[in-house]
């Protein structure tokens, strides 16, 4: 997969690199343009300061376009939270993001995440990536009740290459 796409005629490098704490600002500028019940700064803070997660960060002439955070569990990596900006999405950043968490947690290796049921956008991207939905967590979100889809990508699970 490519780091570089083109988009309204002119070129645009992206990158994904690790998270760090300096990023936060703009990740939390994110995640509140992105969700009704925002993660708040200290839940970042815990997450980034787990020595097993991997978390990463898409940018672009160092503007964060998008983040992932993922916790190690012992059976499996759980994708706790994944965002794109608004101004950003349909452009592959979210694609990027899950690639790079593959790569780094390793092809073999399984993965969780749970998705509004709504969110057909976000769910055909897990499934691009081989998540499955597997169950659902019946009135997940706290800001409307709505019912969550568990998806697994299952150890060794071949996605495809967007």
């Amino acid at each position: 997969m490519s780091d570089g796409e083109r988009t309204g005629g002119r070129a645009t490098i992206l990158s994904v690199r690790p998270l760090t704490f300096t990023d936060l600002p703009q990740v939390i500028a994110i995640e509140r343009r992105s969700f009704p019940s925002p993660w708040s700064l200290s839940m970042f803070v815990l997450e980034l300061s787990k020595p097993s997660g991997i978390s990463l960060v898409a940018s672009e002439a160092g503007r964060i376009l998008g983040y992932i955070v993922c916790a190690r569990y012992d059976e499996a990596f759980h994708v706790m939270d994944i965002a794109v900006d608004p101004d950003h999405r349909r452009r592959g950043v979210g694609s990027m993001l899950l690639a790079g968490l593959i790569q780094r947690a390793g092809e073999d290796a399984s993965y969780t995440l749970e998705a509004r049921i709504s969110n057909a956008g976000a769910i055909a991207l897990y499934e691009r990536y081989g998540f499955r939905g597997v169950g659902t967590r019946p009135r997940y979100y706290a800001d409307n009740g709505e019912d969550a889809l568990i998806m697994w990508r299952a150890l060794g699970t071949p996605w495809e290459t967007p």
